[in-house]
C-alpha cells in the first residue's frame, strides 16, 4: 500500500490505560506486558513517520459527572465510570509521552464510546486525506480496537490489525480476538510485517 493513502490509528493510549497509577492500569497492564505493545507501539508510530504515514489519535474523555452516558449505564462504559477515569483535563486522560502527538498529528474529538467511527469525524478526514488503508492498534483489543475495526472494514478500507500493539484484561481474551474476531474483518500481523506492506 501506498504510504500517501496510509494512516496509523492509535486508540487511547492515555495514562488511565498505560501507566501505574491510572484508573484502569491494572487490568491491562499483564497483558501490556506480554505483548510489549507500548514499545512496539513506539516502534511502529516512528517507522511510519519516517514513511510519511498519516498518524491519527483516538482518545476517548468525559465531563466529570459523565453526562454523555445513559443513567444507569452497565458493560464497559459502567466500568469507566466506577474507576472515574478518562475525565477531561485530568492527568489520566492525557496521551501519554511515549507516543505524543506532533503539532501535525490529527487529534479526534468527541469519541464518547467504542467504535473510533462513531461519534468523531474519523471518517471525513480519511476520506478528505484520501486514505485507503488503515493500521490500528491501542486498548482494548476486543473492544475499542475491535469496535473501530469493523466498522472501518464495512466502510470499505483495507484494514490491519496490529497484534503486538494491542491489549486488554487478559492474553486468553487478546488472543481470542485476533484469532477468532478480528481475522474475519482485517490482516492480523505485527507491526514489523505490515511496515514491509507500505511502499
Amino acid at each position: 500500500m501506498m504510504a500517501s493513502q496510509t494512516a496509523l490509528i492509535l486508540i487511547e493510549y492515555q495514562h488511565d490505560f498505560t501507566s501505574v497509577n491510572g484508573a484502569l492500569h491494572n487490568g491491562v497492564k499483564d497483558c501490556m506486558h506480554q505483548t510489549n505493545m507500548l514499545a512496539n507501539s513506539q516502534a511502529a508510530l516512528k517507522a511510519a513517520r519516517e514513511k510519511g504515514i498519516t498518524v491519527i489519535y483516538s482518545p476517548i474523555s468525559f465531563s466529570d459527572n459523565y453526562r454523555e452516558l445513559r443513567k444507569p449505564t452497565y458493560g464497559v462504559l459502567q466500568n469507566v465510570i466506577s474507576a472515574k477515569a478518562f475525565r477531561q483535563g485530568s492527568w489520566g486522560a492525557e496521551i501519554i509521552d511515549n507516543v505524543k502527538p506532533l503539532s501535525h498529528e490529527i487529534i479526534l474529538e468527541g469519541k464518547r464510546g467504542l467504535d473510533a467511527f462513531y461519534s468523531t469525524n474519523l471518517d471525513f478526514i480519511l476520506r478528505q486525506l484520501n486514505i485507503k488503508s488503515l493500521a490500528i492498534c491501542g486498548f482494548l483489543t476486543n473492544c475499542c480496537v475491535e469496535s473501530t475495526v469493523r466498522t472501518a472494514y464495512e466502510k470499505g478500507y483495507d484494514v490491519t490489525t496490529l497484534n503486538d500493539c494491542c491489549a486488554t484484561l487478559s492474553m486468553e481474551e487478546h488472543n481470542m480476538a485476533l484469532e477468532k474476531d478480528l481475522t474475519l474483518f482485517s490482516h492480523v500481523i505485527n507491526h514489523k510485517e505490515w511496515l514491509k506492506t507500505i511502499g
